[in-house]
């Protein structure tokens, strides 16, 4: 019920009177290539997880109920924050939008968020509608777990392994090469030397 209410919360954007004193933030945690982005009056799916930045607890989350949230963006039809920190987005792209009051309620308490918050989603956009879904999501960037970032390190590892055992194979076979071909050398001189050598004694 708490994760109805705050969606419906999100629903009824907070017309907020107050300069704004801090900026919408985002950051691009998965970034993708795409042809269409996100624009004004689309109407999207997107799935969401939603923070106080005050102590870190979830308020609620679009996950929790296996279902993305479906909204019209850009026309004042949810908070300032997601209106603009969702545009220019592409299916598959995710985002951390920290938002401030002015971006948000403002000094209004909804539900489980106080008077004042500042907002962390963790945003993913799973379909804009009436845009057909890209057969494969094309990752150009995003912030790897450390253990994505070891796995990493250690296929790195392995592949320089190989390839220095393939240049040392290949190291091996040069320089047998050239040593057979020293020893080649070396017979043809001393059987030349060993031709002088008679031709002296004659």
């Amino acid at each position: 019920m708490q994760g109805a209410l705050v969606s419906l919360g999100l629903l009824a954007s907070a017309a907020v009177g107050v300069v704004a004193a801090e900026e919408l933030k985002i950051d691009v945690t998965q970034a993708v290539e795409c042809e269409r982005k996100t624009k004004k009056g689309d109407r999207i799916s997107v799935h969401y997880r939603g923070k106080l930045e005050s102590n870190g607890q979830e308020f609620d989350a679009s996950y929790n109920r296996g279902s993305p949230f479906s909204i019209l963006i850009g026309t004042g039809q949810v908070i300032k924050g997601w209106d603009e920190g969702l545009l220019d987005m592409c299916i598959g792209e995710k985002r951390t939008l920290t938002i401030p009051p002015e971006y948000g309620y403002g000094e209004r308490a909804v539900g489980p968020i106080p008077a004042g918050s500042t907002l962390i989603f963790e945003t993913e956009l799973m379909g804009i509608e009436g845009v057909p879904q890209p057969e494969t999501i094309v990752i150009t960037n995003s912030e790897a777990t450390a253990d994505d970032k070891e796995k990493a390190k250690e296929e790195a590892k392995e592949e320089a392994k190989e390839e220095a055992k393939e240049e040392g194979a290949k190291l091996g076979e040069k320089i047998g090469s050239v040593v057979g071909e020293a020893a080649e050398a070396a017979k043809t001189i001393l059987a030349d030397t060993d031709d002088i050598q008679e031709h002296d004694e004659l």
